[in-house]
């Protein structure tokens, strides 16, 4: 066998436990998460209204598609509670709107990933990456509007022009970061896909 091939196996549902690398890697991803937070790094200036686009949600992405579901939705719990503890306006300062939705952004990629890259590879990680952003977009507005911080009209203005380019962000990143990381894990330099 050789030594050089490293073997991946993908996590099953039926098998819930965390490994070392997993753990490692939820507390990573969730680490650069924070930072991406507090630094405000997490937000790139984009044409819209709203001025900036989050990031935010894409570690919990990749750690979705690398590690699992599981990770990927301790990830979004570990963004959704940040947002929370560092709201500073009455939508993201209540826990319905800052943190459930959230929890399901690295759940859904990782589902849209596993269910895709049999196929493709590469748009198994756009999709993932398209659907995780998706989740957290819907998700959050539709939360703001059932608890009446949002109205339908501006839910849905909202919802194009700050979701649209936050998933081409996501994907041109997460693409990016999966297929160098699988290169740094192939020991070749080049990605394994």
């Amino acid at each position: 066998m050789d030594e050089s091939v490293v073997v991946t196996r993908e996590p099953r549902l039926d098998e819930p436990r965390l490994s070392v690398r997993s753990i490692v890697v939820a507390g990573v991803l969730s680490a650069i998460t924070i930072l991406m937070g507090w630094t405000r790094l997490g937000f790139v200036p984009v044409p819209t209204a709203a001025g900036n686009a989050t990031i935010m949600h894409v570690p919990a992405i990749i750690g979705g598609v690398m590690e699992g579901w599981i990770v990927g939705g301790i990830i979004s719990t570990i963004f959704g509670l940040f947002s929370f503890i560092q709201a500073t306006v009455p939508l993201f300062k209540d826990p319905l709107i800052a943190i459930l939705p959230r929890i399901f952004i690295g759940i859904t990629a990782y589902f849209s990933y596993a269910g895709v890259k049999r196929i493709n590879e590469y748009a198994a990680l756009v999709i993932a990456a398209a659907v995780g952003t998706l989740t957290n977009t819907i998700l959050v507005l539709t939360m703001a509007t059932l608890r009446g911080y949002m109205a339908p009209g501006v839910a849905v203005t909202v919802g194009i022009t700050h979701g649209l380019p936050e998933v081409v962000v996501a994907a041109i990143i997460t693409v990016a970061v999966v297929v160098a990381w699988k290169g740094v894990e192939t020991g070749r330099g080049e990605a394994k896909m």
